[in-house]
């Protein structure tokens, strides 16, 4: 008999509706406001470096031109701004780092006295002289070092201004999905759920409320319909099984009946009782509601056994209870007979020689068989409906008992468990609460 697979873990969800609206807010205040501070911070450099070029541009042409007419009285002193000239033979003079510059607008850096500076230096060379023009960059980096540090803290707060605003903002997107999920969570509860759409607005929200509302509407008509149906397929069922189980009982009753009849007779008392049993069970399911009962777990056992002794065929298998007496399970009697029933029925079927032995223990029941043991692909489609194990070979069934088995345990809380012997065969556990 195959054994059931252990279930797969769900992947890991996404992160929550509320989540990605706050998340998208705030990575969309970061990054305009970055934008806008690298917007500033380009433009700003570039407008300055225009300007001062241009201005360095024009006073050393002037500076040069003043020299030329009146190399005396050629001065050039304007605050931040420093003026130089040297005749090409005594270019030596000049500072180094300045004395292979071509003509145009350079940016020196140094240290004067361990104290950082930068300075652009104009550079104008004529054919006797070479004039220089130095504007001290040195307080203007500093002020755009402190407006860039502001720039930098605006992005901060402008960041942490839109996560509140995505906070407030995904709170009051979120309120009506929010409510509508407690609403549809509510309704779930009853078998006549209430209306959502009057409680909201003409929006998406309450689109979405019609919608359910509608799907509810046709998911009741049909589970409606449905459990109509089954009570009367059950009904309808019940009477013909009523009238067999008399008409046998009659027969039974009457001492002239041979032996051989007798066994017959008792084989179709037999099947009876397990029809009536599953169409119990499946009206249960059907309904999806326990049905208040208890049974003794060792006698229903026992009925088991005695149904399939008779039915063996002359296969060479002992079947065997075992464990303790008396033990009561809070259960009617056709749940744990069809749950019960599908595990020993598996066990017979598949067990061509050998045994099949039924532990009762207090709080579980194990059925234990020598059969041909179990597969791997038989492992991993146990319980699904319609799946037939790999040694079925011909055997008649359909592949749902199992299957219900597993809806029975579901409904009861009960936990059913099917592993590889220790030598051959399965064992399968019923484990009660």
């Amino acid at each position: 008999m195959p054994e059931a697979a252990a279930p797969r873990r769900a992947p890991a969800g996404r992160r929550r509706l509320r989540t990605r609206i706050i998340v998208t807010f705030t990575l969309l205040g970061f990054c305009l406001t970055a934008l806008f501070a690298y917007a500033t911070i380009e433009l700003r450099t570039r407008v300055e470096n225009q300007l001062l070029s241009e201005s360095l541009n024009r006073n050393i042409d002037a500076y040069a031109s003043a020299f030329q007419r009146d190399p005396g009285n050629a001065t050039f002193s304007f605050e931040g701004v420093r003026g130089w000239v040297y005749s090409l033979d005594k270019l030596g003079n000049a500072p180094e780092d300045w004395r292979e510059l071509k003509d145009g607008i350079h940016e020196l850096h140094g240290t004067e006295d361990g104290q950082a500076f930068a300075y652009k230096l104009a550079v104008r060379r004529t054919p006797t002289h070479a004039f220089f023009l130095a504007y001290d960059m040195t307080q203007t980096l500093q002020g755009q070092g402190q407006q860039n540090r502001m720039l930098v803290a605006t992005v901060v707060v402008f960041t942490a201004l839109a996560l509140v605003l995505g906070w407030w903002s995904a709170s009051r997107v979120m309120a009506p999905v929010s409510d509508l999920a407690q609403r549809l969570r509510r309704s779930g509860t009853s078998s006549d759920p209430a209306a959502l759409a009057p409680h909201f607005a003409e929006d998406e929200v309450g689109e979405l409320a019609k919608a359910l509302d509608d799907y509810a509407g046709r998911l009741t008509e049909v589970v409606q319909r449905d459990r109509e149906f089954n009570a009367d397929v059950s009904h309808e069922l019940r009477t013909p099984l009523a009238v067999i189980r008399g008409a046998v009982e009659l027969l039974l009753s009457k001492p002239e009946v041979d032996e051989r009849t007798r066994a017959r007779l008792q084989r179709i008392q037999r099947a009876e009782q397990q029809c009536t049993d599953l169409i119990s069970a499946l009206l249960l399911l059907s309904r999806n509601e326990r049905a208040v009962g208890q049974c003794d777990v060792g006698k229903v056992a026992q009925q088991l056994l005695d149904h399939h002794r008779a039915q063996l065929g002359g296969k060479p298998i002992e079947l065997r209870l075992e464990g303790e007496p008396g033990v009561l399970l809070e259960a009617p009697e056709s749940a744990l007979a069809v749950a019960l029933g599908n595990l020993i029925g598996n066990a017979v079927k598949y067990t061509q020689s050998g045994a099949v032995v039924v532990r009762v223990f207090p709080d579980a029941v194990e059925v234990v068989d020598s059969g041909p043991g179990l597969s791997a692909e038989d492992a991993a489609k146990l319980f699904e409906r319609g799946y037939r194990g790999t040694h079925a070979g011909h055997s008649q069934g359909g592949g749902i008992g199992l299957s219900i088995v597993r809806r029975l345990c579901a409904l009861y809380g009960w936990d059913v468990r099917v592993r590889p012997g220790e030598d051959t065969g399965v064992v399968a556990t019923l484990r009660f609460g």
